[in-house]
């Protein structure tokens, strides 16, 4: 039994890796993951990457950063310690909109910084870690899962075919930096 776990097929030009991706597709050999040094145009639609829900993380962050600061605000103005300031009610909803709006953007920042560092994984003070070091440089890789029902020789060749000018067979599934 093989101990390999992906195979890459590494590209030199953008339009070869598309064509290896369709290539790939057209036999019915799933895709784990595609790296590329920069972003490419369609490339999420042609693997079918869904939509990102970083927008309802968002809104859940905003609301929340609402929510606290107008209760705190509440609490301590009009519950707590109820002042008289030329005469408005203690509940003077104008006075609560700048601090509102402020905690919620607020909120909303730290939240999406650490629903990032969260969804990728890339915490500070940690090494990334990549399939292979050049798809941060020069080299278009598409990494295919080797665990399938499809010989290995199979993806290798339909990789070649595409025009890959390097396939490898990885044992791990990371390449660290460190």
């Amino acid at each position: 039994m093989s101990s390999t776990k992906f195979i890459l097929g590494l590209f030199d030009d953008p339009d070869d890796m598309m064509h290896g991706i369709e290539k790939l597709q057209k036999n019915s050999i799933p895709i784990y993951d595609v790296y590329t040094p920069m972003p490419i145009h369609g490339i999420e639609d042609k693997l079918g990457v869904k939509e990102s829900r970083l927008g309802y993380a968002a809104f859940c962050f905003g609301c929340l950063g609402a929510t606290v600061i107008f209760s705190i605000l509440y609490y301590t103005l009009v519950h707590d310690w109820p002042m008289n300031v030329g005469g408005k009610p203690h509940f003077a909803m104008p006075n609560f909109v700048p601090f509102t709006f402020e905690w919620t953007i607020l909120f909303t920042a730290f939240g999406m910084t650490l629903t990032f560092f969260a969804a990728t994984h890339l915490f500070p003070g940690r090494a990334p870690r990549v399939m292979d070091l050049r798809a941060t440089d020069d080299r278009f890789v598409i990494a295919v899962d080797a665990k399938g029902n499809v010989p290995h020789e199979d993806i290798t060749n339909l990789l070649k075919e595409a025009g890959a000018v390097e396939v490898k067979h990885n044992n791990r599934k990371y390449v660290s930096y460190e």
